[in-house]
């Protein structure tokens, strides 16, 4: 950990457990080498840490702050580092500074970004998840935070049981139930929570949200508060840059950013 504030970062423990992959060939090995190599050797054999990044320690020290001013322990939040379009040049230091969570929007990206040898990396899809990407979605990322129609949650449970492979589950929340996001909308939230236990056999350990822009976020994230509650979950992922105290105050147990961390994406 950078900073010794006590946020979480990320897990020593490498939370993947898929098989053995076939070896490439040595020119394949070869061609590839300084990229995986210089990965590798920041994950998998890490040198004294670097000194991290000032915007990364900045955020890590607000979010003990946070956690502190709700009578919370700061190490009862993660930090999910959104790399998402963002240049390896930018998420290279925060990485060797000891971040370990990190999320991704597109599943694509995210197996080109970060290769499946990717050592104790921890990956949440906080994008939407198209059904023809779920078998790749299972394959690859350790929290699928977007499971928002019943579609999806049969596939998935397909796939669960093809794979021998459960990635932690987050149902999607649409708090505003706005037409442009997608989600559950509140009132069917329980319903699909127990649809999900029930006929696919999925547990879900929490729920997420996005607030709309225009409206202050406190209310929804109490209201995803509320909804966990009543369905017996642990899991809050709510708070993005603009709003991540706010939500550490309404009991976010992840809070998800991105420009904070690494600058506006161009």
């Amino acid at each position: 950990m950078a900073s010794g504030c006590g946020v979480r970062t990320g897990s020593v423990k490498n939370s993947r457990n898929g098989g053995a992959r076939p070896r490439p060939s040595p020119f394949r090995i070869a061609a590839r080498r300084p990229r995986n190599w210089a990965v590798r050797s920041k994950v998998q054999n890490p040198p004294e840490m670097a000194e991290p990044p000032t915007a990364y320690s900045d955020v890590l020290a607000r979010i003990a702050r946070a956690a502190q001013a709700a009578g919370r322990a700061p190490g009862d939040v993660t930090l999910v580092a959104v790399s998402k379009t963002q240049p390896w040049e930018a998420v290279q230091p925060v990485l060797a500074a000891g971040q370990r969570v990190f999320g991704e929007n597109r599943v694509q990206e995210a197996q080109s970004r970060w290769e499946s040898d990717r050592g104790e990396i921890v990956l949440h899809l906080i994008g939407p998840l198209q059904t023809n990407k779920a078998a790749d979605a299972v394959a690859f990322f350790d929290v699928i935070e977007t499971l928002d129609r019943e579609k999806l949650a049969r596939v998935l449970a397909d796939e669960v049981q093809k794979q021998g492979r459960k990635p932690r589950l987050y149902v999607q929340v649409n708090t505003g139930e706005e037409p442009q996001k997608a989600g559950v909308i509140p009132a069917e939230a329980d319903g699909f929570i127990a649809a999900c236990r029930g006929a696919y056999g999925l547990e879900p350990e929490g729920l997420m949200c996005i607030p709309p822009a225009s409206e202050p976020a406190g209310p929804h994230f109490a209201l995803l508060g509320k909804i966990a509650a009543r369905n017996g979950l642990s899991k809050l992922s709510m708070g993005m840059s603009g709003d991540f105290e706010t939500a550490i105050a309404f009991g976010a147990t992840s809070v998800r950013v991105g420009s904070a961390v690494f600058g506006a994406r161009t």
